[in-house]
């Protein structure tokens, strides 16, 4: 399982930043080299929340939980 981590900070208060999983290969195709290119998922996911800003983003295998920068 791939999943795609998103470091995501508000445009309201730009240093409240969270970690937030977007995908996993669970529920979208996501090979470890489009995630490393920034996955189409992960633009499509942010058109969905406008309100927050894409501070950087990482790919994690297995089940990490996406803990930690």
């Amino acid at each position: 399982m791939i999943k795609i981590i998103a470091v995501l900070c508000s445009l309201s208060a730009p240093t409240n930043c969270h970690e937030q999983t977007v995908t996993t290969s669970d529920f979208a195709e996501v090979s470890m080299q489009s995630c490393l290119m920034g996955a189409p998922q992960l633009a499509e996911w942010m058109k969905q929340h406008p309100a927050e800003r894409l501070a950087a983003w990482r790919c994690a295998i297995g089940n990490q939980d996406g803990r930690g920068i």
